[in-house]
């Protein structure tokens, strides 16, 4: 059994910032993704998810409002041959044009955030969370990656830390920018949390949504992809509408 219940996490943090999560659904039928970003300033907080063909982009929702577009309009998703990748941030196009370039050789996730840092935001360094799924849809199974770009004690100084894991029915792992809130705000540390999922999209998108802090929610995209095949499910809540 996972160790933590995702909603209770959510709801005892009001600001882990961005976060990511990925595993197996309960049934064992599908792989579940779910990115999510909060806000605290008036720039961050106008936004908004849509899809694109292949990926997910932010966008502002008030181009007027928007002052500083550097670290928040990005594509979180896209997918290549058959492998998903979510980020918090540009390092989602870093690892497709890896892959696109250069294939996968099993370390391509790997090699294409060694040339990449945590955020240039001081003095919060925001960390750079990311993850790759890998299908194999013959064996109706996959795997997955996530990874967290940190600062160390010293912000000239970039650590990065990789996590693998086999897909295991129920089971998830959980990965934020922020410990908490606080100022400056203080980065995530330790593993990946694992978490339990639910057996479908819809369940997984109403836990996050209804546990993230209501003041500092920004937007949510979940993806569910069949194992056995078939069209993936893809759900989007905006909080700007």
């Amino acid at each position: 059994m996972a160790k933590f219940n995702l909603s209770q996490l959510l709801k005892n943090n009001a600001y882990p910032g961005r976060g990511i999560v990925a595993g197996m659904s309960r049934n064992g039928k599908s792989a579940l993704i779910a990115y999510f970003i909060m806000g605290r300033s008036v720039n961050s907080r106008n936004r908004i998810f849509e899809l694109f063909d292949g990926g997910m982009r932010t966008k502002a929702f008030d181009e007027s409002k928007l002052s500083d577009s550097s670290l928040i309009i990005y594509n979180p998703y896209r997918a290549i041959l058959d492998t998903d990748i979510v980020t918090n941030g540009d390092q989602t196009d870093t690892i497709y044009d890896y892959i696109a370039k250069n294939g996968d050789d099993g370390f391509a996730f790997e090699k294409a955030l060694y040339t990449r840092e945590f955020e240039p935001d001081a003095p919060n360094y925001t960390p750079r969370i990311s993850a790759i799924l890998d299908y194999d849809f013959n064996r109706r199974s996959f795997s997955y990656k996530l990874s967290i770009l940190k600062s160390a004690s010293d912000p000239t100084c970039c650590d990065r830390f990789f996590f693998g894991y086999s897909a295991l029915a129920g089971r998830g792992h959980f990965i934020h920018t922020y410990l908490s809130d606080g100022n400056p705000i203080p980065s995530f540390y330790g593993e990946p949390e694992e978490v339990e999922l639910p057996d479908t999209a819809e369940e997984l998108s109403k836990i996050v949504w209804d546990s993230l802090n209501e003041d500092n929610k920004v937007s949510l995209f979940v993806r569910e992809v069949p194992l056995a095949g078939g069209t993936p499910r893809q759900i989007i809540i905006n909080k700007n509408k």
